[in-house]
Formats: C-alpha cells, sequence, structure tokens
C-alpha cells in the first residue's frame, strides 16, 4: 500500500504522456520484426550506444532491418509511446531529448519513488526476490571483471528495474522501467565523467541492507546512490548525437 501511494501522484503524469500513442497502439499487435527494432533501440539507448537528437531515419531503419516502412513506423510509435522517441510533425523521429529541467524532475521522481521500493523490500523481500537481485549483482561483477562497458551501463540500470519487479507489481515496473530509461538519456547527454554511472560497490549495498530487514539503512543507501549519479551531471552543457546509425544498431547481430 505504501509504493502505491508513492507512485500514485505520478500516475496521471505518465497516464497523460503515453495516452495518445497508447490508443493508437490498442489494435495494433506487436510482430517479432517490429518488437526486434523496438528491443535494439531500447538496448541501444540503455547502454548509452545511442545518443538523445540522434535521427531516427525510416529509410535508414528500413535498411538496418530489412522490414519495410509500416513495420518501422509502428515499431516508432510503440518507442514513442514508452518515452525513448520523439515524434515530431514533418521532421520524423529522434532519440527523445531530456531537457536540464527534466533530468532534474526524473532524478526527483527516482528518488521519491525507489527509495520508498527498497524501505518495502527491507520490511519483507522474498526469498525468490532476494535471491535475483543477488544473481544480478553477480553479473554486474562478471561484466566489471571483464571490463565491459556496455554490458556494465546496461546492468546498472537493470538493477533498478530488478528492484521493483520484486514487488510483483506491473505497473511499478513500468513506471519505474521508464524513469531508469530517461535517467539513461540524460546520462548519456550531460554526463561529465564515470561519477555519472552507477558506482562499483552501491548496488550491493543497497541489496545487504535489504536482506538485513533494515528499511533505513536500506533508503539511506539508495539515496546516496541516486544522488550520487546525478551529482555527477553536467546540466550546462550536453554529448553531441552520434550519426552512424547502422554501425550502433547492428553491433549485435
Amino acid at each position: 500500500m505504501q509504493i502505491l501511494a508513492i507512485v500514485q501522484p505520478f500516475l496521471p503524469i505518465w497516464i497523460e504522456m503515453t495516452n495518445d500513442a497508447q490508443q493508437k497502439l490498442n489494435t495494433m499487435q506487436t510482430d517479432p520484426d517490429e518488437q526486434m527494432i523496438v528491443d535494439r533501440i531500447y538496448s541501444a539507448v540503455m547502454e548509452q550506444k545511442l545518443a538523445p537528437r540522434t535521427k531516427l531515419s525510416e529509410a535508414a531503419l528500413c535498411e538496418t532491418f530489412g522490414v519495410g516502412r509500416m513495420r518501422v513506423r509502428r515499431a516508432l510509435l510503440l518507442l514513442d509511446s514508452q518515452g525513448i522517441v520523439d515524434l515530431r510533425s514533418n521532421r520524423g523521429a529522434y532519440v527523445a531529448c531530456p531537457s536540464a529541467d527534466e533530468a532534474r524532475e526524473v532524478f526527483a521522481a527516482r528518488l521519491m519513488i525507489e527509495t520508498g521500493i527498497v524501505r518495502e523490500l527491507a520490511r519483507g523481500v522474498s526469498d525468490t526476490g532476494l535471491s535475483a537481485l543477488r544473481r544480478h549483482i553477480e553479473q554486474e561483477d562478471i561484466a566489471r571483471t571483464k571490463d565491459d562497458r556496455t554490458e556494465m551501463i546496461r546492468l546498472s540500470g537493470a538493477f533498478h528495474v530488478e528492484l521493483a519487479r520484486c514487488h510483483d507489481n506491473t505497473v511499478l515496473t513500468r513506471v519505474v522501467r521508464e524513469l531508469v530509461t530517461r535517467s539513461s538519456l540524460i546520462v548519456a547527454l550531460f554526463g561529465a565523467n564515470r561519477s555519472s554511472t552507477c558506482p562499483d560497490d552501491e548496488h550491493a549495498s543497497i541489496i545487504e541492507a535489504i536482506a538485513d530487514g533494515d528499511p533505513q539503512a536500506a533508503e539511506d543507501s539508495i539515496r546516496h546512490h541516486i544522488l550520487h549519479v546525478q551529482n555527477g551531471l553536467d546540466l550546462e552543457q550536453s554529448q553531441k548525437a552520434e550519426p552512424d546509425l547502422a554501425k550502433i544498431l547492428t553491433g549485435r547481430m
């Protein structure tokens, strides 16, 4: 109940942002080609390979994925509904570009929501949930040992979604997933140095506080963690968009 009270103030905003696009999607059924496009672009954003403001040319996407324009357009509509892509009238699709004010709002929302998430988990996380979190940390350690920065970035964002998933609440998980995606765009745009990514040991500290059943320690740990990332941003300047779209999106192929 406490988690719902925390998330509830943000739901009208989220619903307003996605309602128009979602109505258009109600009669659509995503086929495998469209889902592949969505997944590749989402992954490229989460891994900070695809910079904000990058133009997503329909022609380039058709050539990259070997599909027709209709599938590309439906995939872009799905991404727009998730806040990952901005569809601009008569100009096409671009990777979303959060403003400095939106960056502050996103991190403020994450502080309010995620502190509540970990407090509740510390009061009674399931064995299954705790095991999933610890497996995730093991994956992070492996990526760090291999110095696989792309995988480290992906797992860093996924950790916060995994925390929400432990509550078995699909609305909560979706809200956090979208906030984390926006955060990845923000870090790609305003990240000044490595302190704008998740530090090596802070995820483990959050899990240990949860496992110890200490709500205050869990809240303090994730608050420090989110502020650490936010304080590593330089909101006065931003990175340039990456023009080589095909190279980015076919990197895993």
